[in-house]
């Protein structure tokens, strides 16, 4: 088998990859690899990873789909969040594990809950869920002092309503003037928060 080395320490035939400060592993390729935002620090998770991450959310409290999203974005500082064409089927597989049940809590929304087996086998591997929440603690540490999640999200939801409304076609006089009047009250509460 011939071995190429690539920039990031990888060697290519082989799948070794070396670990960063915070024990997560360079980039690779394939399922299972989830990238921080910006790549500044190679994969998040390792296969099998992000399910315990998403069983051990769950065992603290049932939650939908979004809010799992939302907690691990949290837990790691801001600097990733999975996308829900991760997320969802994860969860499925949590479900036909037998790990978390599923209710319809109205709108088509499912509600996870752990079962009995979800906390057996977080239990039976509880060293390696805590060696996962502590490098993504160790992450979220090293953002230090920048912007929180929720505001970094909140922006991009920002950002992202403009551009929709925008792409629609041109805006009226009393669109215009709304617009405006919205975004410069928004800037007002920030610079009086």
């Amino acid at each position: 088998m011939v071995k190429r080395h690539c920039r990031h320490g990888a060697e290519h035939g082989d799948r070794r990859f070396a670990r960063d400060e915070f024990g997560f592993r360079g980039r690779g390729f394939g399922r299972g690899h989830h990238h921080m935002r910006g790549g500044r620090l190679g994969r998040v998770f390792d296969q099998g990873d992000l399910r315990f991450v998403m069983l051990r959310l769950i065992a603290e409290k049932p939650r939908h789909g979004y809010e799992i999203i939302k907690a691990i974005e949290e837990k790691l500082g801001g600097v990733y969040s999975p996308s829900p064409g991760v997320i969802y089927p994860t969860l499925t597989l949590l479900e036909e594990l037998g790990y978390v049940t599923v209710q319809d809590s109205g709108g088509g929304k499912k509600l996870y809950a752990v079962t009995a087996e979800g906390t057996a086998f977080l239990d039976a591997n509880r060293a390696a869920v805590d060696a996962i929440f502590g490098r993504m603690d160790a992450v979220a540490a090293a953002q230090g002092g920048g912007p929180a999640p929720q505001i970094l999200r909140a922006m991009e939801n920002l950002k992202l309503a403009l551009r929709l409304r925008l792409s629609r076609g041109p805006l009226s006089e009393a669109q215009i003037a709304a617009v405006a009047a919205a975004l410069d009250g928004a800037a007002q509460a920030v610079e009086q928060s």
